[in-house]
């Protein structure tokens, strides 16, 4: 009953304004980022009803969320799996790419959901990342409705991660940061008139403060321990070679003048 009604607070609060404004800038964000990753088999874990994966050329596309009703509103539950993110059903290093939007700070154990995913990244995978920015609007936010409330509702109830700390568990677990962007530049206003009174911050934010947009997106890599790039030392000295090249005998030219003694010759009178 506890994950039915998180579900449907968490449903609530996406066809809200904010919600709307959410979805959009996430999905464009993912969309840019499938596209050029590859492999055979990827998942996304949590926000069903955002298709993450519908710009991704992998073959083999999964979702996965705890609840199984989350599932009944496309009408489809094609590679659809109902399981816990700290718990995945795979094998070691079977997937290719994993998202996990907004997983980490609704997760009992964010620890365990990322040694989870990558326990069953292949080496090189690819791990999409999107969380709520706790410095921020956004976060702020959070921060006064549990002080004001504690029957919290989704997405104020979470555990904003910060950046820099969710880049240090990355980098303990062996992942590599490839890039960092930030969205969701506006307040997260109810109000769809103040949603549009404040638009113009997302192209102002994001050139001058970026980093205090309310959502970041990483875009990391599974390095594997032990495999170092050998590159070539172009300062070493060139070995040398135990060859001796002599020099070919030249042949007498044209140019060669021979220098002739002049012969005596006899003259003899026969008369």
């Amino acid at each position: 009953m506890h994950l039915q009604d998180a579900w449907e607070g968490q449903q609530s609060w996406f066809n809200s304004t904010v919600g709307q404004y959410l979805q959009v800038n996430e999905q464009a964000l993912y969309d840019r980022a499938v596209f050029d990753l590859f492999g055979f088999n990827a998942l996304q874990m949590g926000e069903s009803r955002m298709d993450l994966l519908r710009n991704s050329r992998i073959p083999n596309c999964y979702k996965a969320a705890e609840s199984h009703d989350s599932f009944f509103e496309e009408g489809a539950l094609k590679n659809s799996l109902r399981c816990h993110d700290d718990f995945l059903p795979f094998a070691e290093m079977s997937l290719d790419l994993l998202l996990l939007p907004h997983r980490l700070e609704f997760s009992e154990r964010p620890h365990q959901t990322l040694r989870e995913a990558a326990r069953v990244m292949m080496p090189e995978g690819h791990l999409l990342i999107s969380g709520f920015n706790p410095i921020s609007a956004w976060g702020a936010t959070s921060k006064l409705k549990k002080s004001l409330s504690k029957q919290n509702k989704y997405p104020w109830n979470g555990n904003f991660i910060g950046l820099a700390r969710m880049k240090d568990w990355l980098a303990l677990l062996g992942f590599e940061v490839l890039s960092v962007e930030i969205c969701c530049h506006v307040p997260p206003f109810e109000q769809a008139a103040w949603q549009k009174r404040f638009a113009f911050m997302d192209k102002i934010s994001q050139r001058y403060c970026a980093m205090l947009g309310g959502v970041y997106f990483i875009v990391a890599k599974k390095r594997v321990v032990g495999m170092t790039p050998i590159k070539p030392n172009w300062k070493k000295t060139p070995i040398k070679s135990s060859l001796i090249v002599t020099k070919p005998k030249s042949s007498p030219s044209q140019s060669t003048t021979l220098k002739l003694k002049p012969s005596k010759l006899k003259v003899s009178k026969n008369i």
